[in-house]
């Protein structure tokens, strides 16, 4: 038998942290209460467990969690957010629990439970990752190519908004209004996932006043199609 590693994450109410994976098609495997909290569920090809010590001995770290390599990710997403939605009346995508959302092309996305733990699962093939940006590229391009990094292997959009704003400034006078089209469209990703509409909405007006080609602006409308899928996944149209 090949060896084997279980993570073992923080439990926090032990019952409610269960009931959540059941939710996304976990089975619990062992549970007890007394003379501590300890618990175990399984997905086919892996175990996680949770553990709780008595009270009074030390409480929960902070920003437990585990990585979980899967053979894809997008179907994966698709079934966790519909098992949520049927619980939550909608995709809980802030605060505790929730589940980080999926583009196309992303290989990763994070499922945060009610005990705080994030579990990731990531594509087994998923590319390598230059933070910073891709050294084959420049100027703003580089800065959208970080920014993605930034949403998708960090879950952090004010860093991306900070970067891509940032990169408007420094850059916007010599990019092509493709690329600034491109940054401004992904500003309004991030809108969409703060449900600020008002500033969803003036960013689309000024990719509106760009001068783009026929073809450029349909590029740049598949490109805010993501963004329209987002609210609808975010049911915050």
């Amino acid at each position: 038998m090949a060896d084997t590693a279980v993570p073992v994450m923080w439990a926090g109410e032990l019952s409610a942290t269960l009931d959540f994976y059941k939710v996304l098609g976990y089975e619990v495997t062992y549970e007890q209460n007394r003379p501590y909290s300890y618990g175990a569920i399984r997905r086919p090809g892996y175990d996680l467990h949770f553990f709780a010590p008595p009270k009074g001995d030390r409480g929960p770290i902070e920003n437990v969690g585990c990585l979980v390599m899967v053979g894809e990710v997008e179907e994966l997403h698709a079934g966790f957010s519909a098992a949520l939605r049927a619980k939550y009346g909608r995709v809980p995508a802030r605060g505790i629990p929730r589940i980080t959302r999926m583009r196309p092309g992303q290989t990763r996305f994070t499922v945060y439970d009610p005990a705080g733990n994030g579990i990731t699962y990531i594509r087994h093939d998923e590319p390598e990752m230059e933070y910073g940006g891709s050294t084959k590229l420049t100027g703003l391009a580089k800065v959208i190519d970080n920014a993605r990094i930034l949403r998708f292997s960090k879950q952090d959009d004010p860093a991306a908004r900070r970067a891509l704003e940032a990169g408007l400034r420094r850059h916007g006078g010599t990019a092509t209004a493709l690329e600034r089209a491109h940054a401004l469209a992904d500003l309004v990703e991030i809108a969409v996932a703060e449900e600020d509409s008002a500033r969803a909405a003036e960013l689309r007006g000024k990719i509106a006043e760009l001068e783009l080609s026929a073809e450029e602006r349909t590029t740049i409308a598949e490109h805010l199609r993501i963004a329209t899928d987002l609210a609808e996944w975010l049911d915050t149209d």
